[in-house]
């Protein structure tokens, strides 16, 4: 069984994408300094929502039981990265943090400032086919009406769940710097945690951030996912079809240049709910790398909300994506391949070819 076991559990929106991307871009050199990833970056999903009881992906090759069964013929460390994770039950965590015994067990939960959560959060929920309006989401949030928001992306509960289970020193709240940090800090004390010399990984790595979308775009597709209806149920089907060819392909291509966030009615609401959630982490036995002052929101500037634009800017931004779309299908059509004829249709051709010339020469 490994020594170690890191289960890297989230919360999301906090940088866990450039961290992933250097874990799973570097597998050779961490397994030469005997640190494990087992499978590929899917395989940590697929094993994630089979503990959770997701019915995310329609023929899963990782089960939880498989990862527990490659993390036991793994002789060093193992890393365990999926922030779904943390938005397991109670039980569901348990049952992840005993089937690691007796491998030492160390949970990684990563906390943001939520000035700049709620608009990410919001946005990644438009991107896994939802359809609420910023206003909505977080109307339902400050009413109480969306408590999962509370459970599934932030560190504070994530942690009472899966920290609670293996002993103080073995919970890591990792602050995820302010903004203008150079992205290295995080990563720095991600590996601090795991205990990953300095060198081991290149840093610099493709996809290196999750590419956020403007106050248009996102307001674009979220109504893209109202007209879907019902098409595309289930997440996996979803990203293979509309985030790869509407959103990565165009949308992140865009400038993207209106931002947004929260507006100026509920800033003090934010501020306040910053304050209570750095106070209940300070209360909280852990392991802080970073600093929990890091959660307290700077820079706060009210700023508009997609639900304030113009109709105009909604309809130029489809149109501009429309357009996108060709293009991308144009590229699409001259990449595939001349398709290969059957051979005997190809003798057809050739014969019909013949007559037809043999046909002209004794009409002269």
């Amino acid at each position: 069984m490994a020594k170690r076991v890191f289960l890297h559990i989230g919360a999301p929106k906090t940088g866990s994408t450039f961290v992933q991307n250097v874990l799973w871009h570097n597998l050779q050199s961490l397994k030469d300094a005997g640190i494990l990833l087992p499978g590929k970056f899917a395989s940590h999903d697929e094993a994630m929502a089979d503990l959770r009881g997701l019915s995310w992906h329609a023929s899963p090759a990782w089960s939880w039981e498989r990862m527990v069964t490659a993390a036991a013929a793994w002789p060093g460390d193992v890393v365990i990265t999926n922030e779904g994770l943390g938005a397991a039950t109670a039980a569901q965590a348990a049952r992840a943090v005993r089937s690691m015994s007796p491998a030492e067990v160390h949970v990684i939960v990563a906390a943001r400032d939520l000035w700049r959560t709620f608009p990410s959060m919001w946005q990644q929920s438009i991107r896994a086919r939802g359809v609420w309006s910023f206003e909505d989401f977080l109307g339902a949030v400050q009413q109480g009406r969306f408590d999962d928001f509370w459970e599934h992306h932030t560190a504070n509960r994530m942690l009472r769940r899966w920290g609670d289970l293996v002993p103080a020193e073995r919970r890591h709240l990792i602050t995820v710097p302010g903004p203008g940090a150079p992205r290295e800090t995080l990563w720095r004390r991600f590996a601090e945690v795991i205990g990953i010399p300095d060198g081991v990984c290149d840093l610099d790595v493709p996809g290196g951030a999750n590419t956020s979308l403007g106050a248009a775009e996102v307001e674009v597709l979220r109504r893209v996912n109202r007209a879907l209806g019902e098409r595309y149920p289930h997440r996996a089907p979803y990203q293979r079809v509309v985030q790869r060819h509407l959103v990565d392909a165009v949308l992140k291509q865009r400038t993207n240049e209106l931002r947004f966030g929260i507006g100026p009615d509920r800033a003090e609401w934010v501020l306040d709910m910053a304050e209570k959630q750095i106070k209940e982490l300070d209360e909280y036995p852990c392991d802080v790398v970073g600093d929990l002052a890091e959660l307290r929101p700077v820079d706060v500037e009210p700023q508009a909300t997609p639900d304030q634009l113009a109709q105009e800017q909604v309809l130029d931004a489809a149109i501009e994506t429309i357009i996108g779309m060709i293009g991308h299908a144009e590229h699409l059509d001259l990449q595939l391949p001349e398709p290969r004829r059957n051979p005997l249709e190809r003798l057809r051709r050739r014969g019909r070819r013949l007559k037809r010339g043999l046909q002209k020469v004794s009409s002269r």
